[in-house]
């Protein structure tokens, strides 16, 4: 099985700086081109199965880049929960909170934790195991594929060194019982 995870365009949360996490931002008309990017690297595979977050801007980026497709919405792609951080500006977060975010997740802020942030997304590609399709888009997020990514490869992998642009598109293997990373493409 193939499985593409698309990071959703850009949207007016990201655009302004703010942390969005379960907040439902829009697109912006970059974020809107930015889905029309992904539907060229997108345009020669044929999915059976196409899920997106039940977010607005992954749904968005699900509708521009794969014009006329039908998929099911899960709040299980969402992005991480931030609590109280969602819609504050990025730039207002200490350091001291910075690193606690880094070393335990959001849950000081009452969102969810690393762990259980974790725990969801490989839930969701357990479940993917267990289905018949070969093709397989999903349209989340970014902490999402990078959750996603680390599951993959079998290490957390630290987030300045993974470069994950809006509308990212990453492409997951799993045969054999193994889970692959078959290639990682950041549209210009």
């Amino acid at each position: 099985m193939r499985v593409f995870v698309i990071r959703h365009g850009e949207s007016e949360t990201n655009r302004d700086k703010l942390w969005t996490g379960w907040l439902d931002a829009p697109l912006t008309e970059k974020g809107r081109a930015d889905a029309a990017l992904a539907r060229e690297v997108l345009a020669k595979a044929k999915f059976d199965k196409v899920y997106a977050s039940d977010l607005v801007r992954a749904r968005c980026t699900a509708e521009i880049a794969l014009p006329g497709c039908t998929y099911e919405t899960t709040p299980q792609l969402r992005e991480v929960d931030l609590g109280s951080l969602a819609g504050k500006p990025i730039a207002s977060t200490t350091k001291e909170q910075r690193t606690l975010i880094s070393r335990e997740g959001y849950n000081a802020f009452g969102g969810e934790s690393n762990e259980a942030f974790y725990n969801r997304v490989v839930g969701f590609m357990k479940k993917l195991e267990t289905e018949e399709h070969q093709t397989v888009a999903l349209f989340a997020h970014a902490g999402w594929l990078r959750k996603a990514l680390d599951f993959a490869v079998g290490i957390k992998l630290p987030r300045e060194n993974v470069c994950c642009n809006n509308c990212t598109v990453a492409v997951f293997e799993y045969e054999d019982a193994v889970w692959r990373l078959h290639s990682w493409i950041n549209p210009d």
